[in-house]
């Protein structure tokens, strides 16, 4: 079982926060260490958020790290053209010895867009444009050095690209969500993983994903890793759990009911139950921007158990 923390910095992280999360996952065991790909916080109103934006600070926890893995989960497709998003991935990946992974999808948070001046198509063209992107990213990484690469999409054009620098294997591709059609055939057209996303029980999810990997796209599910995302609040003892979920406020308190709230025996047989529906990978979605205590006491108690 590989167990990874996800993290929203965008709740009011800065880059030492977030560099300190990434260093105590590392120090606790952790197998990877992942960011959202947010510029806007859940309450638009909320004026502690701060945005991050998400390569470029996992470009400094690729130089600042030296075992964890990094990545996105997930990057909006809608933020970034596919060249663009392709060499960054590569220029992280490179940096930190063929530790990135890139989980994306096809973006959600309209508000978030119109902050920013981000154009946000309607859902079926936003669906359209991430297939593109991740023909796009596909091509480009697996173009090898004296190859060209070009794409004639709707939406995306791509001529003569050269191959780019990248480590010994491209990086990773997640894809996920609760989608029962497009999504999980993109994942199984194009992932290296699929993520069930937010729930405790995702046996259906999973056996969706495996009917559309065998019956619609001819594709193996064995060769691809299930995961799932458990948003976490632990506490040491009942005053330590207490402290903890009042300092989440009413964005962590709704993202919590998709989860686990209590002590590390609640986590681990949640975790333990994944396992037996298939989940090989599973992400523990921490809140608290600066809760370092957090991490080192998942790292103790939780991640102890599973090595």
């Amino acid at each position: 079982m590989r167990l990874r923390i996800l993290l929203e910095p965008h709740h009011g992280a800065s880059y030492a926060q977030i560099l300190a999360l990434a260093t105590a996952a590392e120090e606790g065991g952790f197998d990877a260490f992942f960011r959202s790909d947010h510029y806007l916080g859940i309450d638009a109103d909320d004026t502690t958020y701060q945005p991050t934006d998400s390569w470029t600070t996992l470009a400094g926890l690729a130089v600042q790290t030296q075992r964890v893995r990094l990545g996105t989960l997930v990057n909006a497709s809608t933020f970034r053209l596919p060249g663009q998003l392709a060499v960054e991935v590569a220029t992280v990946d490179q940096m930190s010895g063929g530790r990135a992974e890139l989980g994306i999808g096809a973006a959600w948070y309209e508000r978030e867009h119109n902050y920013f001046g981000i154009p946000f198509p309607p859902l079926g063209e936003r669906f359209d444009r991430l297939e593109e992107q991740l023909a796009i990213l596909t091509g480009i990484w697996d173009t090898k050095p004296g190859e060209r690469f070009s794409f004639e999409g709707k939406h995306y054009q791509v001529r003569d690209c050269a191959s780019i620098p990248r480590f010994a294997s491209r990086p990773k591709i997640i894809i996920g969500g609760a989608g029962a059609k497009r999504t999980p055939t993109l994942a199984a057209k194009y992932a290296d993983e699929f993520n069930g996303a937010l729930g405790l029980d995702l046996r259906e999810r999973y056996a969706n994903f495996r009917r559309v990997c065998e019956e619609v796209v001819g594709r193996d599910p064995a060769g691809i890793r299930l995961s799932a995302t458990v948003p976490t609040c632990i506490g040491r003892d009942a005053a330590d759990l207490e402290r903890r979920k009042e300092s989440l406020g009413e964005p962590g308190a709704r993202l919590l009911q998709a989860g686990v709230t209590g002590y590390a025996d609640d986590l681990i047989r949640v975790i333990e139950d994944l396992a037996t529906q298939g989940a090989d990978t599973v992400y523990l979605h921490v809140y608290g921007p600066s809760d370092v205590a957090h991490i080192e006491l998942l790292g103790e108690q939780v991640v102890s158990r599973f090595r």
